[in-house]
């Protein structure tokens, strides 16, 4: 089986000669719950959908399981589970039917998987999909997508409509998915709390690039916040490696530095003669760091 699940190198998009893609590479390995993060019009979907073959790039190469992504095996197809951010399904069909019916095309259908999600999220069989209300569309969306297991499931913003019960109980879902090693899942989401409970890496794409990937433990274990305090006033522009942002006031200040060593502790301690004092940051305080300074 594939050791890289997805490979992308060098892809760029361009719409109306406007630059959305430039130059995204990005390996991810087997087995690996990868959250994308990046602000509105970042080109995430954009860069889902060139993944999986549905927009065509203008450069660079993808390949999702070891097929190139512009012609997919029926095969590799198989093994794919996908969720749109905007969902559209057979709105006449009664929802069990759309199961049954979605269940026909995957030799590897669970059957009593899908009965447990069904019930788990109160899914409506009687009724027609039209009937649906948008947070149900998409858990419907969900269930049919896991429905045969993926070896890699792709989703874009999938709980964006799902209230927080419903948006717990499918990240439970995806942890269970993924919990033998070998199901590789990406899905991006604006919600950051919902990352740090199900990813083990993270991907921030800013400016038509991936500015970050890593592990999300290394990733935290990286980047800090210093908070400083000297004898004397601290110059106005700090120099600091990997420095993110900075704030000075005085004999007080505060930076924010891409990857934290205890040699660079020691070495502003020894040249601002100051205190210095590491805090934590949460991924969204992560996030708005390194999206600004990708």
């Amino acid at each position: 089986m594939e050791q890289i699940a997805i490979d992308i190198a060098g892809l760029t998009k361009s719409y109306d000669r406007k630059p959305v893609l430039q130059g995204v590479d990005l390996r991810v390995p087997r087995g690996a719950v990868v959250g994308l993060m990046g602000m509105n019009g970042s080109g995430k979907s954009t860069l889902i959908k060139c993944l999986l073959g549905l927009v065509r790039p203008d450069g660079g190469s993808a390949r999702l399981l070891g097929d190139d992504s512009r012609n997919l095996s029926p095969e590799v197809k198989r093994r794919l589970g996908y969720v749109p951010q905007v969902v559209h399904q057979l709105d006449w069909m009664k929802v069990r039917h759309l199961i049954q019916y979605t269940s026909t095309f995957y030799p590897d259908w669970d059957e009593r998987w899908v009965s447990e999600l069904v019930e788990r999220w109160r899914v409506p069989l009687s009724d027609r999909v039209q009937a649906l209300s948008t947070g149900q569309l998409q858990t419907l969306a969900i269930v049919l997508a896991l429905g045969h297991r993926p070896d890699l499931m792709v989703l874009d913003e999938p709980v964006a409509s799902l209230d927080p019960v419903a948006r717990r109980d499918f990240l439970r879902s995806i942890l269970e998915l993924a919990r033998d090693g070998n199901r590789t899942v990406l899905f991006s989401t604006h919600i950051s709390s919902d990352l740090e409970r199900v990813a083990t890496h993270v991907a921030i794409l800013h400016a038509g690039r991936i500015a970050s990937f890593s592990e999300l433990d290394e990733l935290k274990d990286r980047v800090k916040r210093l908070r400083m305090r000297a004898i004397d006033d601290f110059p106005r522009e700090l120099d600091i490696p990997g420095l993110l942002t900075a704030k000075v006031d005085g004999r007080s200040a505060l930076a924010t530095v891409s990857t934290v060593t205890p040699e660079l502790l020691d070495e502003l301690a020894e040249r601002y003669q100051a205190e210095v004092r590491v805090e934590d940051l949460n991924l969204e305080e992560i996030f708005v760091e390194l999206n600004g300074h990708g």
